[in-house]
């Protein structure tokens, strides 16, 4: 089972007390874009194996949302950091670099 740690109120919570929201990190186009960047904006998305920055919401505890930076394919957490953040930190890609050193590549 997926443990996470909430970063706003540090509660250690299973998948069952957080609601998945998808891919971190996406940037919504403005009014003024075309029809193939809003469907880009909706439908496509990054299904990486490996290495993912998702988004998730302690839905039956403080009710934030954050960001979680893990494995798809072993569940291993690197970490969570707030949902006010444009990009993921610093600390936290030293973190998955040094135990994924290859990642990036992998990632794209």
């Amino acid at each position: 089972m997926l443990t996470l740690t909430c970063p706003y109120c540090g509660v250690e919570a299973d998948e069952t007390e957080l609601s998945p929201g998808g891919q971190a990190h996406l940037v919504r186009p403005d009014v003024a874009s075309d029809d193939e960047a809003f469907e880009s904006y909706l439908f496509l998305r990054q299904n990486p194996k490996g290495v993912h920055f998702e988004r998730w919401r302690h839905s039956f505890g403080c009710g934030k949302w954050f960001h979680v930076a893990r494995c798809t394919v072993t569940l291993e957490v690197f970490g969570a950091y707030s949902a006010q953040t444009s990009e993921p930190p610093n600390d936290l890609l030293a973190v998955i670099d040094e135990r994924r050193p290859n990642w990036r590549e992998v990632s794209r």
